[in-house]
C-alpha cells in the first residue's frame, strides 16, 4: 500500500471533482443552456422594471417641483412609510391616509408655500429607488424652511409600497412648533 503525501491526495481529489463536474456538464448541456438562457431572460426584465420605476419617480418629482401634488398617484393606498430618527413624527405609518394626516399634514399645514424639491441623485436597483433631495418652502410666519432628505422606495406595479425617510426632524419639528396652521 502506498501512502501519498497530503498534497498529492488533495490534488488528486480536486482533479477527480473537477473531472466529475466537467463530465456532468457535458452530459447535461441542455440544463446548463436552459439555466443560462433563463438568467439572460430575467436580466432584461429586471432592467426594464428598474428603468420604469426610475422614470415614474423622476416624473413625480418633476411634477412635484412644478407645484403638483403627486403623492396620491405615487403611493399605494396601503404604503408602509417609516420615518427614521427620534421625535414625535418618527415611526411607521401603515397606509397613505395615516402618513398624510399624521406625518405630512402637521408640516404642510404650517407652510405658506408648497415644499419644492431639488433632486440631487436618484439611484435605481431593481424595485428599489433612492432619492436624495433638498426641500424648501416658506412657513406661515414667513420664515424659510429647508431640509435635506433621503427617501428609499420599494416599488411594485408602478407604486411605492414601502418607503423609508431620513430627514432633519429638528427642522421639521421647529416648523410644527413655531408656526400656526393655515386655515383651510
Amino acid at each position: 500500500m502506498t501512502i501519498l503525501p497530503t498534497y498529492n491526495r488533495i490534488a488528486g481529489a480536486s482533479r477527480t471533482a473537477l473531472i466529475t463536474v466537467a463530465l456532468l456538464s457535458l452530459a447535461l448541456p441542455g440544463a446548463a443552456i436552459a439555466n443560462t438562457a433563463a438568467t439572460q431572460l430575467q436580466a432584461p426584465d429586471s432592467a426594464a422594471v428598474e428603468r420604469q420605476n426610475r422614470a415614474i419617480v423622476e416624473a413625480a418629482f418633476e411634477k412635484w417641483r412644478g407645484g403638483t401634488y403627486v403623492f396620491a398617484e405615487l403611493l399605494a393606498p396601503d404604503v408602509v412609510w417609516t420615518i427614521h430618527g427620534s421625535g414625535p413624527v418618527a415611526g411607521t405609518y401603515r397606509n397613505q391616509k395615516d402618513f398624510i394626516e399624521q406625518a405630512s399634514r402637521p408640516l404642510t399645514s404650517r407652510l405658506a408655500t408648497p415644499v419644492v424639491p431639488e433632486v440631487h441623485d436618484i439611484f435605481a436597483d431593481g424595485d428599489t429607488i433612492i432619492i436624495r433631495f433638498d426641500g424648501t418652502a416658506t412657513t406661515t410666519s414667513g420664515a424659510p424652511y429647508r431640509n435635506q432628505f433621503v427617501w428609499i422606495f420599494k416599488m411594485k406595479d408602478g407604486l411605492v409600497v414601502n418607503a423609508e425617510a431620513f430627514l432633519d426632524l429638528v427642522a421639521y419639528q421647529q416648523v410644527v412648533d413655531n408656526n400656526a396652521p393655515r386655515s383651510e
